[in-house]
């Protein structure tokens, strides 16, 4: 699944579409009763309105609120998050949600450091919520750069090593390999742009329509919630528990290294089930990363993901296997495009368009109808408070709202700053990406431009109401509009794919910062800050992301084969996506286009049936896109994925009370400690210093002819 949270969006950031939207809100019922239990203590003092509590701090003004240490402390992070999210991306693309894990972290560093400047005498400014809401939104702006980048999707589709694996003619004009230079001046020409798209509408979305944007108004009471005296001692424990799970993923991951001394070698190719589902994807291959997202994961994602890999490789593809020789021709392999590879890839671009499409229109069919009806009752002659206006009244409003109006209202950012940055940024871009991209005509770029901001509002409505970022869709959407629009001969895939990349970090980042306003809304910090907090965490992201991501691409020389550690899944996908566009469905095997149609229906009628179910039954319901996931990769992730969920159950049978409290701390320390293990991974592997022992499993016959082999 391609992320985002918000940014998420396919799962964070990251699952796309609908489960992207299933992850957020069960992770944000974690987040609501972690802080829940964290204000517990406080008594009938919750009774009072929240800001009440506050009342005695004084609320720093927005430069006071973007402090150095609070850039020091995002950068570190930004780091951390971005080698997680590229491993995950490079793997199997299901990215969680990294939000709580960025403000706890961020708690957590600002607080020790304040304390230890404080027992010297040396603390000039306390550490305050707005400051960790900054930190919040600056790491989780840097880490969404390398979801949104593209690195594991259609950036890294227009390379090489995937044209090779991919069905379209494999010429000059439809190939860009990757290299660090243009991939950090791509990232840094688009990635602004829908930062300026939505600062007008700020206003609007925040206080006169008061969109929920449920994961980011959760993140904003937690970070409350960790500046009350019972917060602050939960958050210790939290980030105690993070660090010995943290520790723990870490060395495991560093003790299967040495076991990898070949191909299938390590504990990672350990026929857990049998060497017989082992051939067909199935095992569980000890990966702590895996664990971690299971246990963040809803149940029916996880379940959905297994559902998905028993129906293709345990029935499916075994059924298209013995076609072999009359559907496709037996002279090929397996794994070429015009072989069972092929059916794989397209049959689960049928089942992920089926459902991005069906959940694009609903998103849009609500948001334009919420739109509609919130239009339609506005009280014209409803007053919001304005800094400095005494005649505003403000007396329907509660003690919160008037509050966090008043401070939002007060540093405004100017509406000809926004515009004059947005023309700027976007004149710059037309400029110099047709250099970047030949194939990607100057008129292209300005089309999306005209309309990039109608659809940003779109993503950022859509999100507040539902929580739902459709930044891939709409990615997708500009491959088939932009490559059909170039055409083959005229290097159509390359043009879809860098038309894909515009669009979805204008729609991406709009939706950001407007959840980054809501955050701040809530926590009395500053558009001002906010907004350049947003900004600083781009730019960190668009050039750490590629540096990250150059480290893998130059460590692992198999990245993007399919059967390498890091198969990059999403690539061969999205390049699939473009040649279809731009050759249409001559690129198909015999009976693939049948069999698509097929799954493109069923993908549409499974979301039918589960929005037409009361939600005591529909949740049972899989989803159509988590289970297009293992029609390619194969089912050994959501093993991991299922052990996780099973562990949290029985947690929560066991002590729901610390399951809810310190689940996500654990689930994030796992993750962590396998993500950041990639980093001396890549550096041992960069050295040329190889795992000295190769652990690998063999059927008794295979076993006894190599005996016989050895020993004569």
């Amino acid at each position: 699944m391609d992320s985002s949270n918000g940014k998420a969006g396919e799962i964070g950031y990251g699952f796309e579409d609908r489960e992207e939207l299933e992850m957020i809100l069960h992770h944000q019922e974690r987040e609501v009763r972690v802080a829940r239990s964290a204000s517990a203590a406080m008594g009938n003092r919750m009774n009072l309105w929240v800001e009440s509590i506050f009342e005695s701090q004084a609320v720093p003004s927005w430069k006071d609120q973007l402090t150095w240490r609070a850039f020091g402390v995002s950068f570190l992070l930004s780091v951390l998050f971005s080698f997680i999210v590229m491993k995950l991306n490079l793997t199997t693309g299901i990215i969680p949600s990294l939000n709580v894990s960025a403000g706890l972290l961020g708690f957590f560093f600002i607080k020790t450091w304040t304390k230890l400047l404080s027992r010297a005498g040396l603390l000039r400014l306390p550490f305050t919520r707005q400051e960790n809401t900054v930190i919040q939104t600056c790491v989780v702006a840097s880490s969404g750069i390398a979801f949104s980048g593209g690195f594991g999707s259609y950036l890294f589709g227009m390379s090489e090593q995937i044209a090779k694996q991919s069905s379209d003619i494999q010429d000059a004009n439809q190939v860009k390999d990757p290299s660090l230079l243009w991939m950090i001046g791509f990232l840094l020409v688009v990635s602004f742009l829908g930062l300026f798209a939505v600062v007008p509408l700020r206003k609007i979305m925040i206080i006169d329509f008061k969109l929920t944007y449920p994961s980011r108004t959760a993140t904003a009471h937690l970070i409350n919630s960790f500046h009350t005296p019972e917060g602050a001692k939960l958050a210790k424990k939290q980030v105690r528990a993070l660090g010995k799970f943290f520790s723990f993923s870490f060395l495991w991951g560093f003790f299967q290294w040495f076991y990898t001394a070949g191909e299938d070698c390590g504990f990672s190719s350990f026929p857990s089930l049998g060497l017989k589902a082992f051939e067909n994807r199935f095992y569980f291959d000890f990966s702590a990363t895996y664990v971690g997202v299971g246990m963040i994961c809803p149940y029916i994602v996880n379940v959905s993901v297994l559902l998905g890999g028993v129906l293709s490789w345990g029935i499916i593809w075994p059924l298209i296997e013995n076609k072999r020789g009359d559907w496709y021709p037996a002279n090929l392999p397996l794994s070429s495009m015009h072989s069972l590879q092929g059916y794989k890839v397209f049959i689960a671009i049928a089942m992920i368009l089926g459902d991005g499409l069906y959940n694009f229109f609903k998103v849009l069919s609500r948001t334009l109808s919420g739109l509609y009806l919130q239009l339609r009752n506005r009280d014209p002659s409803a007053a919001l408070p304005v800094a400095n206006d005494s005649k505003s009244s403000a007396a329907a409003m509660s003690y919160d709202d008037e509050r966090r109006s008043q401070i939002f209202l007060k540093d405004r950012i100017p509406n000809w700053f926004a515009l004059a940055g947005y023309v700027i940024i976007a004149v710059v871009s037309i400029i110099i990406l047709p250099h970047m991209f030949p194939q990607l005509k100057w008129y292209y770029i300005l089309v999306i431009y005209l309309f990039a901001p109608t659809l940003g509002f779109c993503n950022a409505y859509g999100c507040g109401l539902t929580d739902w970022s459709l930044a891939p869709t709409y990615g997708k959407l500009a491959i088939f509009v932009i490559g059909t629009w170039a055409g083959s001969a005229h290097g159509g895939v390359i043009a879809g794919l860098a038309a894909c990349g515009v669009m979805m970090n204008i729609v991406s980042t709009a939706s950001d910062l407007t959840q980054d306003f809501k955050t701040g809304y809530l926590t009395l910090a500053s558009p001002r800050s906010m907004f350049v907090s947003q900004v600083i965490g781009t730019a960190m992201g668009c050039v750490i992301s590629p540096c990250v991501f150059w480290l893998f691409y130059k460590a692992f020389k198999d990245l993007g084969q399919p059967k390498s550690e890091y198969p990059v899944p999403y690539a061969l996908v999205y390049r699939g996506m473009a040649v279809l566009g731009t050759e249409g469905f001559s690129s198909l095997t015999r009976q693939c286009l049948q069999l698509c149609y097929g799954f493109f229906a069923a993908a549409i009628v499974i979301n039918v049936v589960k929005d037409s179910l009361p939600k005591r039954w529909g949740r049972f319901v899989p989803l159509p896109m988590a289970m297009a996931i293992p029609f390619y990769l194969g089912s050994y992730f959501a093993i991991d994925m299922c052990v996780g969920s099973l562990l949290l159950f029985v947690w929560e049978k066991v002590n729901k009370g610390k399951a809810d409290a310190f689940g996500p701390a654990v689930a994030s320390g796992l993750i962590c400690g396998d993500g950041i293990w990639a980093l001396p991974n890549s550096i041992l592997a960069l050295a040329g210093v190889n795992p000295p022992i190769c652990m690998k499993f063999l059927s008794r016959a295979t076993n006894v002819r190599v005996d016989k082999f050895l020993n004569s």
